[in-house]
């Protein structure tokens, strides 16, 4: 899985397990399907009758009678009436058959939009379901901005291949199949003239596909590079000018864009080349038929309105191949969406939720560590045979230097990760054995990187839960955050932008301490909580938090020792291995690892 998300370097052609795979998704939605398909087949009878009426106008109405002179006036006049009543009657059952493929193309573009829309909603839906239930490991592996574009850009290539290629495909098969028959009907000879024509036809498309195709990789290739080197630098764009990178990046910029541009130059090449050629030998083709049928006709072996449906139909037979050799980039580009789409759903990759749903208890936040190993990479593990136990109500704190394995408690304790051997127990029963919507609900985190969604500021605090505007506001208040809502514009209806960068990052802690309040759990995980936290919200959120974790056990990662001298316990851990557990003053009477900690952070300072 480790090339999993590296750029799309290669696009698929046709791959027929994709294509079915794809066509699968339309079975909800057979109704619609089955109706664009009846409009596609009147649209095509619709526009290969046109000619074949155009020829019977010309034969039987406009051609004079080449009998005409040997009858007597009265006969004459009649005929004239009577093929002008023709030409009147025809006339009017084209523009009929005009108005009814106008509104059979309108039905089958609607109903083939419309199942396009479908298609990405359920396949989105089922991406999404899938996505969120991911492992961590998975997550922390995957770039999200790939995985975003898993749900959007691929998905998109998926509708297109509806909207754009699949019904495209057929419609012009169908017209091409159609006009052969036609032509066949009625008159094989000059059929046989236009079939004559055809292999060059069926060579340059051939090639043009391949080409096509290999053009169409390398504009991939290079676009993807220039997407990245965009994100990258743009992302880090305060760097890029502090340090005076400007020029660097504009040519290392202008390098990819050259590429990029060769690159689409070549494709356009093709296209260029192709189509004139498609036109060249549909022009050929034309040239051949009026030569060929015009003999005919001065023979008396072909009429002269067969012969102008011979060149309408060529012309109509000669559109969709153009049609066909461009819209294979298209189909490409869905098989290769279709492709990683797909294996992004058949990734199995999850925590398995194995516990039992039923009796699910009321914890108290008995956390029993016994034995833990594990490791984020194999042979190197970041736990190393790990035991402690914290009681219902106690404040744990983790100290220890970057990289002890602090964080990592957190994560293996709501099972972000499973441990590789040991066990570990909430009152009792072990983590595995509970299901995870209620283990995590149990065990809440506020993490030093806030994360606030856009929304509201209550939208934030409740999260999902119908919490009333009074519990929303209690929350706030315990954690001393309601004082700075209440002086927003909006209040507690005040909106957020992306990343609640229109509040500071003090307030977003405060917020982000009144949601884990609200949703009343039996362990509050605080990862460096106030790490972010100027000294003046550091105090508003102790006043707090005394009263609020008062029945809760609390597990506390703080660099700031200062927020953890009066917990119930503190373990103190070294390359994942616990060395030290204490009060604040054994600790620092023990004079080991706790001490060197506390003497580093706050040697020079007046102790309180």
């Amino acid at each position: 899985m480790s090339d999993y998300f590296e750029q799309d370097e290669i696009t698929k052609g046709y791959d027929s397990q994709i294509f079915k795979r794809i066509l699968s998704y339309i079975k909800p939605y057979k109704k619609f399907a089955v109706i664009t398909l009846f409009a596609l087949i009147v649209t095509t009878i619709g526009d290969l009758v046109t000619p074949v009426i155009i020829q019977r106008v010309i034969d039987h109405a406009l051609v004079p009678n080449p009998h005409a002179s040997a009858l007597s006036p009265i006969e004459q006049g009649f005929l004239d009436n009577g093929r002008f009543q023709y030409l009147f009657a025809m006339t009017i059952f084209t523009l009929c058959i005009l108005l009814l493929v106008f509104l059979f193309t309108y039905i089958q573009t609607w109903t083939t939009s419309y199942l396009g829309q479908l298609v990405m909603k359920d396949m989105r839906l089922q991406l999404f379901k899938r996505t969120v239930r991911m492992s961590t490991s998975f997550l922390s592996k995957h770039p999200v901005g790939r995985i975003v574009t898993r749900l959007t850009s691929d998905v998109e290539t998926i509708n297109s291949f509806f909207t754009d290629v699949l019904i495209a495909f057929l419609k012009d098969l169908s017209i091409m199949i159609g006009v052969i028959i036609v032509l066949f009907l009625l008159s094989w000879k000059l059929a046989l003239v236009v079939l004559v024509t055809l292999p060059p036809v069926l060579i340059a498309t051939n090639i043009s596909r391949i080409k096509s195709r290999d053009a169409y990789r390398k504009q991939r290739v290079a676009s993807s590079k220039v997407n990245s080197y965009l994100s990258e630098r743009l992302s880090g764009v305060s760097v890029v000018q502090l340090f005076r990178g400007e020029g660097k990046s504009k040519k290392e910029f202008a390098e990819r864009n050259g590429e990029f541009l060769k690159a689409s130059l070549k494709e356009m090449y093709v296209f260029a080349t192709f189509r004139p050629i498609i036109d060249w030998l549909s022009t050929l083709t034309t040239v051949a038929v009026l030569i060929v049928g015009a003999a005919f006709v001065l023979r008396g072996e072909e009429t002269l309105g067969t012969l102008f449906a011979f060149i309408n139909l060529v012309g109509m037979f000669y559109g969709p191949v153009g049609d066909i050799a461009e819209k294979y980039t298209l189909l490409q580009s869905a098989m290769a969406g279709g492709e990683r789409v797909f294996k992004l759903l058949d990734t199995e990759d999850f925590i398995p939720d194995t516990g039992e749903t039923k009796n699910t208890p009321t914890f108290r936040g008995h956390i029993d560590f016994e034995n833990v190993h594990f490791s984020y990479k194999q042979n190197e593990e970041v736990l190393k045979g790990l035991n402690f136990t914290v009681e219902p109500g106690e404040m744990a704190a983790i100290v220890g230097y970057t990289g002890a394995g602090k964080t990592t408690i957190t994560n293996v304790l709501t099972r972000l990760w499973d441990i590789d051997s040991g066990l570990i127990k909430l009152d009792g029963i072990p983590v595995k054995d509970i299901p995870l919507s209620a283990l995590r609900s149990a065990c809440l985190p506020v993490l030093q990187d806030v994360f606030l969604f856009s929304g509201t500021v209550a939208d934030n605090i409740s999260l999902g839960l119908p919490l009333s505007d009074a519990q929303i506001e209690d929350a706030a208040r315990a954690v001393h955050a309601h004082e700075f809502i209440s002086k927003l514009p909006d209040g507690y209806k005040t909106k957020l932008s992306e990343g609640a960068s229109n509040i500071s990052s003090g307030q977003r802690q405060l917020i982000s301490f009144a949601r884990v309040i609200a949703h009343n759990p039996a362990i509050v995980i605080l990862d460096e909580a106030t790490s972010s936290i100027d000294t003046e919200t550091e105090k508003l959120i102790q006043l707090g938090m005394e009263k609020v974790l008062q029945g809760r056990t609390s597990i506390v990662i703080a660099h700031r020792l200062s927020t953890i001298r009066h917990a119930d316990r503190i373990l103190a851990l070294s390359n994942g291995i616990l060395v030290e557990s204490g009060k604040h003053d054994a600790l620092i009477a023990k004079n080991g690892l706790y001490a060197t900690l506390y003497k580093l952070q706050y040697e020079g300072e007046i102790e309180e």
